[in-house]
């Protein structure tokens, strides 16, 4: 488990660019929510002008998930997916730096049933989550519902790090190294939600399977949502946050929980978390991290995607 210190090294010249990124989230935090979107899809236009390789991913991306949709389509998708990018980038600043009130004022709550219910079922909650652009936001969110504990990446840029851990703090328990699986299981157990999303391609792994998702019939995914509910016996929640239209803020949504899982099968586990991550991402398939190389790793034999 990490944890969040101020360390003296952090003052090195070669972190001040990143400590005067900090400075500028602290003062943007202090603009209206409306002039934060406005400035968001700005920052996120110029991006999609500059990060090219990044745009290149998220045309791929987008084009293999959903054959059907013709050029000019998938130009218009990644455009507005680069403007919520953007967007993204500012609400660090608010999931950092803002109050719990204001947050609670833009927040809209669906589902909080599927939560009591497992409470009254005595089950270890587990929350599947997936990378959405709306992650940083969606901790301090759900942690206002239910404080749990998060499983993350750690940042190469330690006082990038410290910081993430702070913010996703505020409102929560803990958070845990991707590696860290007894400490996972060690939180089920003590009856505290676990957050985890095994939508990202961390290439051939003893816990990764071959799954279907969305129109690519072979997607590197991690598996191990299956087995820490079956070694815990948590139900599994798919959980996320969708930014809503306009400036009305955000809604958390809670889906009821994953029937009949797990199952003594991890592929078909898999394919089902991976069904439950598309219902997400349809509902707001904008605000999907596509620039991440989802499909990255192919089976034996394959050429690369991209």
């Amino acid at each position: 488990m990490s944890t969040y210190k101020l360390q003296l090294y952090f003052c090195h010249p070669k972190y001040w660019l990143t400590w005067l990124g900090i400075l500028l989230l602290f003062l943007s935090s202090f603009l209206p929510y409306a002039h934060l979107l406005a400035i968001g899809r700005f920052l996120g236009r110029i991006a999609a002008r500059i990060a090219k390789s990044r745009y290149k991913i998220a045309y791929r991306n987008i084009e293999l998930c959903f054959p059907d949709l013709s050029p000019t389509e998938i130009t218009q998708k990644v455009q507005t997916n680069f403007e919520n990018t953007g967007i993204a980038i500012l609400e660090i600043g608010m999931a950092w730096f803002w109050p719990s009130w204001r947050v609670q004022s833009l927040l809209k709550v669906r589902g909080l049933e599927h939560i009591e219910q497992a409470k009254m079922d005595n089950q270890p909650i587990i929350f599947l989550g997936a990378h959405f652009l709306t992650l940083e936001m969606a901790g301090r969110a759900a942690g206002m519902q239910l404080p749990s504990t998060a499983v993350y990446r750690k940042h190469r840029n330690p006082v990038l790090d410290s910081w993430f851990y702070w913010g996703r703090m505020r409102e929560n328990k803990a958070m845990l190294d991707r590696s860290d699986f007894k400490g996972m299981l060690r939180t089920l157990k003590e009856r505290t939600p676990l957050w985890y999303a095994p939508d990202h391609d961390y290439g051939r792994h003893k816990s990764s399977v071959f799954a279907p998702f969305f129109a690519v019939q072979n997607a590197n995914t991690i598996s191990a949502t299956s087995t820490l509910a079956r070694l815990s016996k948590s139900c599994v929640i798919p959980a996320f946050l969708k930014r809503l239209p306009g400036a009305q803020g955000y809604e958390l949504v809670f889906y009821p929980k994953i029937e009949n899982f797990p199952s003594k099968d991890l592929v078909a586990d898999t394919q089902k978390t991976n069904q439950q991550i598309e219902k997400m991402i349809l509902e707001c398939d904008d605000q999907y991290m596509w620039v991440h190389r989802r499909f990255k790793t192919r089976p034996e034999g394959e050429d690369s995607f991209y």
